[in-house]
């Protein structure tokens, strides 16, 4: 009976805030994945829920992330809107050389300074991890607002170092949310690759 509790008690996570913000977290990334716009307000509801979450278990670099994400998403849903050509629909593009050059050299740089700062001024949890994937999520999230396909080789990397964070802090269902993550990271790049095509094909000329 008692391993019973344990185990329901696992599952109940952090109580009702953590599973809205699971729910609304895994809508969000699947409209992603399906090229909707939806996924930027849901964001907004998903991560304004996690702001609490992450600073309750002292995770507060992602829980500053949260934040930044907010903003992201306002800036993402123009982008997507009115960032293609003559302020047409964004389409999906290849991530040039030099945006995984700055992606790489931002997140190394935030690595480094943020994860010394939250281990020597702060009681955070794997500080160097929580910068890392922080850091990472950022550059996914950068690289999704430009619609770039690429986007999801990254989330695919960040949500493998989540699950196992977010389980030691007991986090159990956001961190059964990252192993769905990586699976619509998987069901993304695949449905994003198709779509790259097709336009391809639409943008060829016809011949005369």
């Amino acid at each position: 009976m008692e391993e019973l509790f344990r185990l329901w008690t696992a599952a109940a996570g952090n109580g009702p805030l953590e599973w809205v913000a699971v729910v609304t977290g895994f809508a969000c990334v699947w409209l992603a994945a399906r090229e909707s716009l939806w996924n930027f307000p849901v964001a907004i509801v998903s991560c304004a829920l996690y702001v609490v979450v992450y600073s309750g278990a002292t995770l507060y670099s992602d829980a500053f992330l949260q934040v930044l994400f907010i903003g992201l998403a306002g800036l993402g849903w123009y982008q997507w809107l009115y960032g293609g050509r003559n302020r047409s629909e964004l389409p999906v593009t290849r991530t040039p050389a030099r945006e995984w050059a700055g992606c790489a050299a931002f997140v190394a740089a935030y690595t480094l300074g943020v994860g010394y700062y939250l281990q020597h001024h702060t009681d955070a949890a794997l500080p160097h991890w929580d910068a890392f994937t922080t850091a990472g999520s950022l550059a996914g999230q950068f690289l999704l607002i430009r619609k770039r396909l690429e986007n999801w080789l990254v989330w695919m990397v960040v949500d493998i170092i989540y699950v196992p964070i977010l389980w030691y802090k007991q986090l159990y269902p956001t961190s059964a949310l990252y192993v769905l993550y990586l699976g619509l990271a998987v069901y993304g790049y695949l449905e994003w690759r198709r779509a790259l095509r097709q336009h391809a094909i639409r943008s060829v000329p016809l011949s005369t």
